[in-house]
């Protein structure tokens, strides 16, 4: 199998389904920063961290495949003529939602309240959780704005929605694991 295709040369790309669309569509960038964020997670997972967060961030990266998959389909050919999706896997659940809940209420369990926004940094592992942090922020925006005008899986938004959230919640987890400094954000007063 050939990577390149050199369909796309003239700007354009196909959607599952094969719509083709300008590279710059809503629905391309939105899919292609679900993948940026993805390979961040991949990042996250190559660090020096224990084997639960190794798993939970594996299953994490399988969920945003399916959330990629979701927003490459074209919803006028979601549907095949006999009836069956064209996608056929299976779907963000709210079981995958309320994992990352579980996970987070897990992690903060151990670790200190949180009094003040703080500053990104201090580990170097920590601060690729909130880079993916940043980056799954800016799918989730992207998602919305699609979902406004071709709506999609609800579950799908809600996931990444959460994953923000799990980010964060692991960063500071991370950052207690590895006795990493917390810096607190003090606003200066004039």
């Amino acid at each position: 199998m050939k990577i390149y295709t050199k369909t796309g040369d003239k700007g354009t790309t196909a959607l599952f389904g094969g719509t083709r669309v300008p590279k710059h569509h809503i629905r391309i960038d939105s899919y292609g920063t679900v993948d940026e964020l993805n390979s961040y997670i991949g990042l996250i997972r190559d660090q020096n961290i224990d084997q639960h967060h190794k798993d939970i961030l594996i299953d994490i990266q399988d969920k945003l495949f399916v959330i990629g998959a979701i927003l490459a389909t074209d919803p006028e050919k979601a549907i095949l003529k006999s009836g069956k999706e064209r996608l056929n896997i299976e779907k963000i659940s709210n079981y995958n939602i309320e994992l990352l809940e579980k996970e987070m209420d897990t992690m903060n369990a151990v670790i200190p309240q949180m009094t003040h926004f703080v500053l990104p940094g201090g580990h170097q592992t920590v601060s690729f959780c909130h880079i993916a942090r940043c980056v799954c922020r800016r799918a989730e925006r992207l998602a919305s704005a699609l979902n406004e005008l071709e709506p999609f899986e609800a579950n799908a938004l809600k996931y990444l929605n959460r994953l923000s959230d799990y980010l964060f919640v692991l960063a500071r987890k991370l950052s207690f694991d590895l006795k990493a400094e917390e810096v607190k954000w003090v606003p200066k007063k004039f």
